[in-house]
């Protein structure tokens, strides 16, 4: 009988623990959903995370056992130390590498007050890049005057909008690029992986952090002329039809009229009205107000 009752109250104690886990498992699912956006922060943080150690790693492998790459192939152990930074610059990982901080680098720095790190990092990566390419023969200085003047007419369209400066721009920048390619495939590889990591990084600065492009705050106007802000739209002065007034100056054919103690601006009909005339307001159309002499 004891160990009946033994069992009794451990399964009834068994059972009271299951039912509190269930209630405390709902409300964790609950909780879960009101914080989704925080569950949602850690899934983007974590895929761009992947994504860049994905593209680094195999580079910094590959970095070790190939040493030497490009037009001519030199190998290390006859090659000067600036030969070998150029081969090493030019290896296919490498570009994707230095592209992807460029782009990237570029992108954080939109996010930021004035010149900072970020952008810092991006433009040491580009100018590494074309520095490489330099030294190694496979590309010249108007490589580099295209990609320059791709980035000034970018520049030039976020102050000038219209399409075709920025088209061109993007265009000059991608040109410069292929033409200092020496395989044309892994050059246009290296910039889609490199579009792609700056995109993510702008989606999870933008969605997950709340941050907002400071260089377009300064270019674009967002305040907004609400009535919640103040701002109220022409007065409609329907109230005024029938009125008589006397005008204070004269009409040809706008002027001003005094009505009761307000001084208001009207037309007249379209002929000449003198100061000190007596006129009735017969139209009212928006903030334009029409009047007419009283005969």
């Amino acid at each position: 009988m004891a160990a009946e009752n033994d069992s009794l109250r451990l399964f009834m104690s068994f059972k009271r623990n299951m039912k509190l886990f269930s209630y405390s498992s709902v409300n964790n699912i609950m909780r879960a959903k009101r914080g989704g956006k925080y569950l949602r922060k850690f899934i983007l943080i974590m895929l761009s995370l992947f994504i860049i150690f994905m593209i680094i790693i195999p580079g910094m492998s590959a970095g070790a056992q190939v040493i030497s790459y490009g037009a001519e192939n030199v190998q290390s152990d006859g090659a000067s130390l600036v030969t070998q930074i150029s081969q090493m610059i030019t290896h296919p990982v490498t570009i994707t590498i230095l592209l992807t901080l460029g782009c990237l680098g570029l992108v954080l720095e939109l996010f930021s007050p004035g010149f900072g790190i970020f952008g810092f990092i991006g433009l040491s990566a580009l100018l590494l890049f074309f520095y490489g390419h330099l030294v190694s023969g496979l590309a010249g200085f108007e490589t580099l005057i295209l990609f320059v003047v791709g980035i000034a007419l970018v520049v030039v369209e976020l102050f000038v909008p219209g399409g075709i400066i920025g088209t061109i721009g993007a265009l000059s920048i991608l040109g410069s690029l292929f033409l200092a390619a020496d395989n044309a495939v892994y050059m246009g590889i290296s910039i889609l992986i490199a579009i792609g990591v700056s995109i993510l990084a702008s989606v999870i600065m933008i969605r997950v952090f709340g941050k907002k492009m400071s260089l377009f705050k300064k270019i674009i106007l967002t305040d907004s002329t609400d009535t919640q802000s103040g701002y109220v739209s022409n007065r409609n002065r329907t109230e005024l039809l029938g009125l008589k007034g006397v005008t204070i100056t004269a009409l040809r054919p706008a002027g001003t009229v005094l009505i009761g103690e307000e001084r208001i601006d009207v037309v007249s009909e379209g002929e000449f009205i003198p100061k000190d005339s007596e006129v009735i307001v017969v139209k009212v159309e928006g903030a334009r107000i029409v009047v007419r002499t009283v005969h």
